[in-house]
């Protein structure tokens, strides 16, 4: 491999890592796990064992990733589960 074609392919891959996003949902001590649970499945689109799941890694590990995409395909996520009084973040 020559010194260009490695240069090219990591470029590349901080390029991907740019695009790709993660919400993060951070536990709290106020929102009940059913008011957690019926929003993942509301607006993260989750099913109802895996909202539970991310609910459940939120409390106990303090958060959890709940949603993959672009910075554009987040935000409108991102700004309702904060509407909510959710605390997430897009990292």
């Amino acid at each position: 491999m020559t010194v260009k074609e490695k240069k090219f392919s990591s470029n590349q891959t901080d390029t991907n890592k740019e695009e790709q996003k993660r919400l993060i949902l951070y536990n709290d001590d106020v929102n009940t796990f059913d008011f957690v649970i019926e929003t993942l499945v509301e607006v993260c689109e989750h099913d109802p064992f895996q909202a539970e799941n991310c609910a459940l890694i939120a409390h106990f590990k303090g958060k959890c990733p709940v949603k993959n995409g672009s910075f554009t395909e987040l935000k409108p996520i991102y700004q309702e589960m904060s509407n909510r009084k959710l605390t997430v973040e897009i990292k």
